[in-house]
């Protein structure tokens, strides 16, 4: 069974050593704050002081900490350098992708394999059968490393070989999120505006989902086909769409509600629209988010 050295002990770091101990594997961390590590030694967990001596005892280094900066700042060390070399490192901090093909080439520029990861959970549904983790890199190390992986999370996903991929899809799943919440946030404050009941404004909201899952769907497949045109499938055209939204503009303006959302949405019909795009399908949208 391969040894697991995890990089980094702060809410997900802690949870990824965790989760490697409940699996039964051999576990080294480090962290730059000796502190962090004293609730997982109690654990089992074997904390080394010295990062390329913990590197040096393991078969695969995970890394989670704040940043691709601070990832630098531990691993591009002569030391910590040599310690990797010909051991498989496993970057599941957060960052663009083109900081994870930047890292993937260092890597093999020094003979260190590299897989770059994108965790789609907190850290309460690490170790989970439910928990998503993104992987990007060689199919070869992930297939070979796939029971250390499923350590982690029961839907351990390889994405493809290019190292930015991971990231990639873990900002486009969030940008969904954030859209979500943000929408949530404009909901909100337009019920309280107006005198609704929270619970009520959840309970309306049920019947509405397969709306809106369907809208999503419908504009996903056609973005994919460059399907812009409106046409007989078309739920609704820009031109509707922008008249259904005129009433957020009024009531945001009548009850002095913030307009950060609802004018970014505006700019883009706007710019659609002078575009000669009023008929087309919502998909054409997609053109003016480049």
């Amino acid at each position: 069974m391969a040894s697991i050295c995890v990089v980094g002990a702060g809410r997900m770091g802690s949870a990824l050593a965790r989760a490697f101990l409940r699996a039964g594997y051999v576990t080294h961390v480090w962290n730059r704050t000796p502190a962090k590590g004293e609730a997982l030694a109690a654990l089992g967990a074997r904390f080394v002081p010295s990062l390329h001596q913990a590197i040096a005892a393991s078969d695969i280094v995970v890394v989670n900490v704040i940043d691709y900066a601070a990832a630098d700042a531990h691993l591009r060390s002569a030391s910590v350098t040599r310690a990797l070399g010909r051991k498989l490192l496993v970057q599941l901090t957060s960052g663009s992708p083109s900081q994870a093909r930047q890292t993937g080439e260092w890597a093999k520029g020094h003979g260190v394999g590299y897989l770059d990861g994108a965790i789609m959970a907190t850290p309460n549904f690490i170790g989970e059968p439910s928990a998503t983790i993104l992987y990007s890199g060689s199919q070869h190390a992930f297939d070979e490393n796939r029971d250390v992986f499923l350590a982690l999370g029961g839907n351990a996903v390889h994405v493809g070989d290019d190292f930015g991929h991971a990231s990639a899809l873990d900002i486009a799943l969030l940008s969904q999120l954030w859209g979500t919440l943000f929408g949530t946030l404009q909901a909100i404050a337009v019920s309280q505006a107006e005198g609704i009941e929270l619970d009520a404004y959840a309970r309306y909201l049920q019947p509405f989902k397969p709306t809106i899952d369907g809208a999503v769907a419908d504009l996903v497949t056609r973005a994919r086909d460059g399907r812009y045109r409106g046409d007989d499938q078309t739920l609704a055209a820009i031109a509707a769409h922008y008249s259904a939204f005129q009433p957020l503009l009024e009531v945001s303006r009548e009850r002095g509600l913030n307009r950060a959302v609802p004018d970014a949405f505006d700019s883009i019909f706007k710019a659609a629209i002078a575009a000669g795009h009023l008929q087309d399908d919502f998909a054409a949208l997609t053109r003016f988010m480049r």
